[in-house]
């Protein structure tokens, strides 16, 4: 069971005393934040719930979704952030379509300026971000998912940039992050052709690292990402916040410079007791009980 009280901002905050199989979707907010105990501990989950709407991008859940990544970035208890649907069959099907034909020309641009903005934010997030795409992603639900460091997808997921169908361009970072995994040949034909992949053409072509067939309770790519961050939080958190950080900033530079990021990102693991931790850990044949100091 979910256990917790709404905060003041309408962000649900709670505890899943076990895994979930299916989510909680408030009625009251279109973000949830749940940190999960037990086996999956160090895991924090946000989930997206505006059913009547498949969870697209409003307003208000762009402002709960900006709190909820204010809430965890300097969170050392967050070892892993995992992003889900809480609506069946869909995770994002992108912008407000019904709300932004009521915004004013000049309107428009600020806002996909600010969601720009947003998810390059939980693309900057210390810690690993994972996203379970059991359904829909489409337009700005993908753009979301092209910022996380991993992917998970059910076989029956829908997943594409689909703005040129609409005489406009992928506005949220999906010009630049889907070539960067992809490539830029590939990136162009699925943004030209506003081509729609199942979650296997996506494997086939790196979009997502890994698929798995959808299940009885629409949950299957959720269950997979919970397996994977597990493993994460069994790892020393500053040394998986210090690889992730060299990485990140080494793919954005040429190989020296990338070099004296690593360098510099080892630098701050050396004086930690996390990593005297695991030497003694590794001595004495046990497993190590990492604090993230």
């Amino acid at each position: 069971m979910l256990r917790g009280a709404r905060s003041s901002l309408g962000i649900l905050r709670g505890v899943w005393s076990s895994t979930p199989a299916r989510g909680f979707c408030s009625n009251r907010s279109d973000v949830s934040v749940e940190k999960l105990t037990g086996d999956h501990e160090g895991v924090t989950v946000f989930g997206f719930c505006r059913p009547a709407a498949k969870n697209a991008i409003s307003r208000n859940l762009l402002k709960e979704f900006i709190q909820a990544i204010e809430d965890v970035k300097h969170d050392r208890s967050v070892r892993v952030v995992l992003l889900r649907s809480l609506v069946p069959g869909v995770f994002c099907a992108g912008a407000d379509l019904k709300e932004r034909a009521k915004m004013k020309p000049e309107e428009v641009g600020p806002f996909v300026s600010k969601a720009r903005s947003c998810i390059s934010e939980l693309e900057n997030l210390p810690m690993p971000v994972i996203v379970a795409i059991d359904g829909v992603a489409l337009g700005g639900g993908l753009e979301m998912s092209l910022a996380c460091d991993l992917r998970v997808a059910a076989d029956s997921a829908k997943l594409g940039l689909v703005e040129t169908k609409l005489a406009i361009i992928p506005g949220a970072g999906g010009t630049q992050r889907l070539p960067r995994i992809v490539g830029s040949a590939k990136a162009k034909e699925l943004i030209f052709t506003a081509a729609v992949l199942d979650g296997r053409q996506a494997a086939e072509i790196g979009l997502v690292n890994h698929v798995t067939s959808q299940n009885e309770t629409g949950d299957a790519a959720y269950l997979k990402a919970l397996e994977i961050a597990k493993a994460i939080t069994l790892n020393g958190p500053i040394g998986v916040r210090m690889a992730k950080t060299a990485i990140s900033k080494g793919m954005e530079v040429d190989l020296g410079t990338g070099l004296s990021i690593e360098e510099a990102c080892y630098a701050q693991v050396i004086p930690t007791k996390d990593r005297i931790e695991g030497l003694t850990a590794f001595r004495e044949k046990r497993k190590p009980i990492y604090k993230g100091e």
